[in-house]
């Protein structure tokens, strides 16, 4: 069975892995066999994360992290190569969804979230490719908000569109480097942070031909085969992961 393991080996950074889609990542991952570097802004969040990996037998370290800040990208990617001694998968999970009527909109709201959302993916790429070889893998966390419009997400709708084309840019540079760049959009899935009262998540689900929410390891799967060999020859992609919500 350990043979079968599709990331037996290999060493992976998850930003905003302390809850929600970035730990249910994490836990597949070690599942899959390799070792899980968690960043997450939250130590509490963090640390439960490692937890669990290791209840399942698994090795994860946590480091706390800013994925905004260029200096404490730098310093993620140091540790985990001092740790580790190499970087095989990034995945760019970080992400914020604060709702915010536009014309209410500040400028600081959206700074903030680009950062969060946009700018990081950026700069935890552009610091990890540094030590990435032929066979590393970039996975990013996008949404289908980058193609559907949502009330009052319009500095998010925005970050995640902008995820799509980067994704796209960078699986044409890195392509002569044999490291691929795709992403996976989810639709509504069930974390904490997305918690909604029963008639929303009603009226959610009514629009969604699958008849339920997802779950994070509905989104984990999917991400632990991109970053796996079986998917050498896809670049450039974004996949989406919604219960059909878009082919509506």
């Amino acid at each position: 069975m350990e043979n079968n393991m599709r990331l037996k080996n290999k060493i992976a950074i998850i930003t905003g892995a302390g809850s929600g889609i970035g730990r249910g990542i994490a836990l597949d991952f070690v599942k899959e066999g390799a070792k899980v570097v968690v960043a997450d802004w939250s130590k509490q969040g963090g640390n439960e994360t490692v937890r669990q990996v290791k209840k399942k037998k698994g090795k994860a370290i946590f480091i706390k992290t800013d994925v905004s800040n260029k200096e404490n990208v730098w310093q993620l990617v140091k540790n985990t190569t001092d740790e580790f001694g190499k970087i095989d998968i990034l995945v760019n999970n970080a992400g914020i969804y604060p709702f915010v009527e536009f014309e209410k909109m500040q400028e600081a709201d959206w700074d903030k979230l680009i950062n969060i959302n946009l700018k990081s993916v950026y700069l935890c790429a552009q610091a990890a490719v540094t030590k990435m070889k032929a066979g590393g893998k970039i996975i990013n966390i996008s949404s289908i908000a980058a193609i559907k419009g949502f009330q009052n997400l319009a500095h998010y709708c925005a970050s995640k569109g902008g995820v799509n084309a980067l994704t796209r840019a960078l699986a044409m540079e890195l392509s002569p480097k044999k490291i691929n760049v795709n992403a996976v959009a989810p639709g509504a899935i069930e974390t904490p942070g997305a918690k909604t009262d029963e008639k929303t998540k009603k009226l959610t689900t009514g629009l969604i031909p699958w008849g339920r929410m997802g779950k994070p390891e509905d989104i984990a799967k999917v991400v632990s085969f991109l970053a796996s060999g079986d998917a050498d020859y896809i670049t450039g992609q974004v996949i989406t992961v919604d219960g059909g919500w878009t082919v509506r």
